[in-house]
Protein backbone atom coordinates (compact mmCIF):
# COMPACT_ATOMS: atom_id res chain seq x y z
CA UNK A 1 0.00 0.00 0.00
CA UNK A 2 1.06 3.49 -0.98
CA UNK A 3 -0.06 5.49 2.52
CA UNK A 4 -0.03 4.68 6.22
CA UNK A 5 -2.96 6.08 7.80
CA UNK A 6 -2.80 9.57 6.20
CA UNK A 7 -6.27 11.78 6.04
CA UNK A 8 -7.61 12.20 2.80
CA UNK A 9 -10.31 14.77 2.14
CA UNK A 10 -12.51 14.00 -0.83
CA UNK A 11 -15.66 16.24 -2.13
CA UNK A 12 -18.52 15.40 -3.90
CA UNK A 13 -17.36 11.71 -3.33
CA UNK A 14 -21.13 10.10 -2.97
CA UNK A 15 -21.01 8.69 -6.35
CA UNK A 16 -18.80 8.77 -9.97
CA UNK A 17 -15.36 10.17 -9.81
CA UNK A 18 -15.50 11.09 -6.04
CA UNK A 19 -16.36 7.30 -4.97
CA UNK A 20 -14.32 5.90 -7.05
CA UNK A 21 -11.04 8.24 -5.69
CA UNK A 22 -12.34 7.45 -1.83
CA UNK A 23 -12.12 3.70 -2.79
CA UNK A 24 -8.61 3.91 -4.23
CA UNK A 25 -7.12 6.11 -1.36
CA UNK A 26 -9.03 3.70 1.34
CA UNK A 27 -7.57 0.91 -0.55
CA UNK A 28 -4.08 2.25 -0.42
CA UNK A 29 -4.02 2.81 2.92
CA UNK A 30 -5.62 6.48 3.81
CA UNK A 31 -8.54 7.23 6.23
CA UNK A 32 -10.70 8.69 4.11
CA UNK A 33 -13.64 11.87 4.66
CA UNK A 34 -16.12 11.56 2.46
CA UNK A 35 -17.62 14.63 1.61
CA UNK A 36 -21.36 15.29 -0.46
CA UNK A 37 -23.90 17.65 -0.75
CA UNK A 38 -26.30 14.85 -0.15
CA UNK A 39 -25.75 13.64 2.97
CA UNK A 40 -27.15 9.91 2.29
CA UNK A 41 -24.90 9.61 -1.02
CA UNK A 42 -21.81 9.98 1.59
CA UNK A 43 -23.48 7.92 4.06
CA UNK A 44 -23.97 5.11 1.37
CA UNK A 45 -20.57 5.55 0.13
CA UNK A 46 -18.43 5.39 3.40
CA UNK A 47 -21.05 1.91 4.63
CA UNK A 48 -20.37 0.29 0.92
CA UNK A 49 -16.46 0.99 0.93
CA UNK A 50 -15.91 0.81 4.81
CA UNK A 51 -18.67 -1.47 6.65
CA UNK A 52 -17.04 -0.79 10.14
CA UNK A 53 -16.26 2.55 9.75
CA UNK A 54 -13.20 2.84 11.18
CA UNK A 55 -11.55 3.94 8.53
CA UNK A 56 -14.09 6.42 7.44
CA UNK A 57 -15.93 9.78 7.69
CA UNK A 58 -19.31 10.31 6.13
CA UNK A 59 -19.85 14.05 5.93
CA UNK A 60 -22.33 16.57 4.40
CA UNK A 61 -20.87 19.54 2.56
CA UNK A 62 -22.04 22.41 0.38
CA UNK A 63 -18.69 23.35 -0.58
CA UNK A 64 -20.02 26.85 -1.86
CA UNK A 65 -20.84 27.63 1.78
CA UNK A 66 -17.40 28.70 3.85
CA UNK A 67 -20.05 28.03 7.42
CA UNK A 68 -20.61 24.11 5.81
CA UNK A 69 -16.24 23.47 4.78
CA UNK A 70 -15.51 25.14 7.90
CA UNK A 71 -18.00 22.85 9.88
CA UNK A 72 -17.11 19.92 7.75
CA UNK A 73 -13.14 20.11 8.12
CA UNK A 74 -13.29 21.31 11.88
CA UNK A 75 -15.48 17.96 12.40
CA UNK A 76 -12.81 15.85 10.23
CA UNK A 77 -9.55 17.15 12.56
CA UNK A 78 -11.78 16.44 15.53
CA UNK A 79 -12.49 12.62 14.72
CA UNK A 80 -9.69 11.53 12.49
CA UNK A 81 -6.69 14.07 13.79
CA UNK A 82 -5.37 16.32 10.85
CA UNK A 83 -5.93 16.79 7.01
CA UNK A 84 -2.69 15.22 4.78
CA UNK A 85 -4.49 14.73 1.53
CA UNK A 86 -7.28 17.16 0.07
CA UNK A 87 -8.93 16.10 -3.42
CA UNK A 88 -11.31 19.28 -4.77
CA UNK A 89 -13.86 17.08 -6.88
CA UNK A 90 -16.71 18.38 -6.17
CA UNK A 91 -18.66 19.59 -9.17
CA UNK A 92 -21.49 20.86 -10.97
CA UNK A 93 -22.98 21.66 -14.55
CA UNK A 94 -25.43 24.22 -15.75
CA UNK A 95 -25.13 24.40 -19.45
CA UNK A 96 -26.41 27.12 -21.93
CA UNK A 97 -25.16 28.97 -24.83
CA UNK A 98 -23.40 31.57 -23.84
CA UNK A 99 -26.07 34.61 -24.64
CA UNK A 100 -29.40 32.47 -23.15
CA UNK A 101 -26.59 31.66 -19.92
CA UNK A 102 -28.46 33.39 -16.96
CA UNK A 103 -26.23 35.02 -13.87
CA UNK A 104 -27.51 32.24 -11.75
CA UNK A 105 -26.12 29.75 -13.76
CA UNK A 106 -23.33 31.23 -14.41
CA UNK A 107 -23.17 32.21 -10.60
CA UNK A 108 -23.64 28.57 -9.19
CA UNK A 109 -21.24 27.05 -11.17
CA UNK A 110 -18.71 29.56 -10.12
CA UNK A 111 -19.69 29.12 -6.92
CA UNK A 112 -19.58 25.24 -6.34
CA UNK A 113 -16.96 24.48 -9.09
CA UNK A 114 -13.73 27.65 -8.08
CA UNK A 115 -15.38 29.13 -5.03
CA UNK A 116 -15.58 25.75 -3.25
CA UNK A 117 -11.81 24.78 -4.48
CA UNK A 118 -10.72 28.08 -2.85
CA UNK A 119 -12.85 27.09 0.64
CA UNK A 120 -11.97 24.06 1.13
CA UNK A 121 -7.93 24.45 0.26
CA UNK A 122 -8.33 27.28 2.93
CA UNK A 123 -9.81 25.32 5.39
CA UNK A 124 -7.51 22.47 5.35
CA UNK A 125 -3.95 24.02 4.35
CA UNK A 126 -3.38 24.85 7.99
CA UNK A 127 -2.99 21.64 8.99
CA UNK A 128 -0.60 20.73 6.37
CA UNK A 129 1.54 24.00 6.18
CA UNK A 130 1.54 22.68 10.34
CA UNK A 131 3.04 19.45 9.25
CA UNK A 132 5.36 20.52 7.04
CA UNK A 133 3.38 18.02 4.30
CA UNK A 134 0.27 17.84 2.12
CA UNK A 135 -0.99 16.80 -0.76
CA UNK A 136 -3.78 18.90 -2.66
CA UNK A 137 -5.07 17.50 -6.38
CA UNK A 138 -7.96 19.58 -7.42
CA UNK A 139 -10.10 17.87 -10.71
CA UNK A 140 -10.45 20.43 -13.09
CA UNK A 141 -11.65 19.61 -16.73
CA UNK A 142 -10.54 19.39 -20.56
CA UNK A 143 -13.34 21.82 -20.66
CA UNK A 144 -10.82 24.25 -19.11
CA UNK A 145 -9.70 25.19 -22.66
CA UNK A 146 -13.60 25.83 -23.94
CA UNK A 147 -16.92 24.58 -24.14
CA UNK A 148 -19.62 25.28 -26.22
CA UNK A 149 -22.19 25.78 -24.13
CA UNK A 150 -19.81 25.61 -20.70
CA UNK A 151 -18.84 29.35 -20.33
CA UNK A 152 -19.28 28.77 -16.68
CA UNK A 153 -18.08 25.57 -16.41
CA UNK A 154 -15.10 25.88 -18.79
CA UNK A 155 -14.27 29.48 -16.94
CA UNK A 156 -14.52 27.72 -13.12
CA UNK A 157 -12.40 25.02 -14.59
CA UNK A 158 -9.89 27.17 -16.17
CA UNK A 159 -9.57 29.11 -13.00
CA UNK A 160 -8.98 26.00 -10.87
CA UNK A 161 -5.42 25.87 -13.15
CA UNK A 162 -4.76 29.22 -12.53
CA UNK A 163 -5.46 28.97 -8.47
CA UNK A 164 -3.16 25.15 -8.62
CA UNK A 165 -0.35 27.08 -9.84
CA UNK A 166 -0.42 29.89 -7.50
CA UNK A 167 -0.75 27.62 -4.72
CA UNK A 168 1.80 25.16 -5.71
CA UNK A 169 4.00 28.19 -5.98
CA UNK A 170 2.98 29.40 -2.29
CA UNK A 171 2.98 26.33 -0.83
CA UNK A 172 5.70 24.58 -1.65
CA UNK A 173 7.91 25.84 0.94
CA UNK A 174 5.84 24.14 3.38
CA UNK A 175 6.60 20.64 1.45
CA UNK A 176 3.22 20.38 0.09
CA UNK A 177 2.41 20.17 -3.36
CA UNK A 178 -0.51 20.98 -5.50
CA UNK A 179 -1.50 19.44 -9.15
CA UNK A 180 -4.09 19.47 -11.34
CA UNK A 181 -5.69 16.55 -13.29
CA UNK A 182 -8.60 17.43 -16.51
CA UNK A 183 -10.65 13.99 -16.38
CA UNK A 184 -12.06 13.77 -20.30
CA UNK A 185 -15.29 12.34 -21.37
CA UNK A 186 -15.67 9.86 -18.00
CA UNK A 187 -18.83 7.59 -17.76
CA UNK A 188 -20.31 9.31 -14.89
CA UNK A 189 -24.10 10.60 -13.73
CA UNK A 190 -22.82 13.85 -15.74
CA UNK A 191 -23.10 12.18 -18.96
CA UNK A 192 -26.21 10.24 -18.79
CA UNK A 193 -28.69 12.62 -20.93
CA UNK A 194 -26.28 13.53 -23.51
CA UNK A 195 -27.12 11.66 -26.87
CA UNK A 196 -25.55 8.51 -28.23
CA UNK A 197 -24.77 10.66 -31.62
CA UNK A 198 -22.51 12.78 -29.32
CA UNK A 199 -20.46 10.51 -27.22
CA UNK A 200 -19.85 8.32 -30.40
CA UNK A 201 -18.37 11.77 -32.22
CA UNK A 202 -16.47 11.85 -28.97
CA UNK A 203 -14.88 8.55 -29.02
CA UNK A 204 -13.87 9.37 -33.00
CA UNK A 205 -11.77 12.36 -31.47
CA UNK A 206 -9.60 9.67 -28.84
CA UNK A 207 -7.29 7.55 -30.14
CA UNK A 208 -7.98 4.95 -27.43
CA UNK A 209 -11.05 5.29 -28.68
CA UNK A 210 -13.12 4.45 -25.21
CA UNK A 211 -14.61 6.40 -22.28
CA UNK A 212 -13.05 6.90 -19.41
CA UNK A 213 -13.82 5.23 -15.86
CA UNK A 214 -14.04 6.78 -12.51
CA UNK A 215 -11.03 4.87 -11.86
CA UNK A 216 -9.25 6.42 -14.42
CA UNK A 217 -9.20 9.52 -12.47
CA UNK A 218 -8.99 7.82 -9.35
CA UNK A 219 -5.80 6.32 -10.31
CA UNK A 220 -4.24 9.42 -11.08
CA UNK A 221 -5.00 11.07 -7.94
CA UNK A 222 -3.73 8.33 -6.06
CA UNK A 223 -0.17 8.65 -7.79
CA UNK A 224 0.01 12.32 -7.37
CA UNK A 225 -1.00 11.95 -3.50
CA UNK A 226 1.68 9.29 -3.09
CA UNK A 227 5.94 9.62 -2.73
CA UNK A 228 6.23 8.47 -5.91
CA UNK A 229 5.10 11.93 -7.16
CA UNK A 230 6.78 14.04 -4.06
CA UNK A 231 9.01 16.10 -6.64
CA UNK A 232 5.88 16.85 -9.33
CA UNK A 233 3.72 20.45 -8.21
CA UNK A 234 1.71 23.03 -10.36
CA UNK A 235 1.19 20.64 -12.95
CA UNK A 236 -2.11 19.91 -15.22
CA UNK A 237 -2.49 15.76 -16.20
CA UNK A 238 -5.08 15.09 -18.82
CA UNK A 239 -6.58 11.95 -17.80
CA UNK A 240 -8.73 11.75 -21.33
CA UNK A 241 -7.56 8.63 -23.95
CA UNK A 242 -5.75 11.13 -26.29
CA UNK A 243 -8.98 13.59 -26.79
CA UNK A 244 -6.38 16.68 -26.30
CA UNK A 245 -3.67 15.62 -28.52
CA UNK A 246 -4.09 18.03 -31.41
Amino acid sequence: MRFQNEVAVVSGAGRGIGAATAKKLLDEGCRVAILDINESAAVDCAHSLDPSGGRSLALPCDVSSQDSVTAAISAIAKKLGTVDILVNNAGITSDAIFHKMSLEQWKRVIDVNLTGTFLLTSAAAPYMREKKWGRIINISSTSAYGNIGQANYAAAKAGMLGLTKTLAKELGRYNITVNAIEPGVIETDMLKDVPQAIKEGWLKSMPLTRMGQPQDIANAVCFFASDEASFITGVELPVCGGFMIN
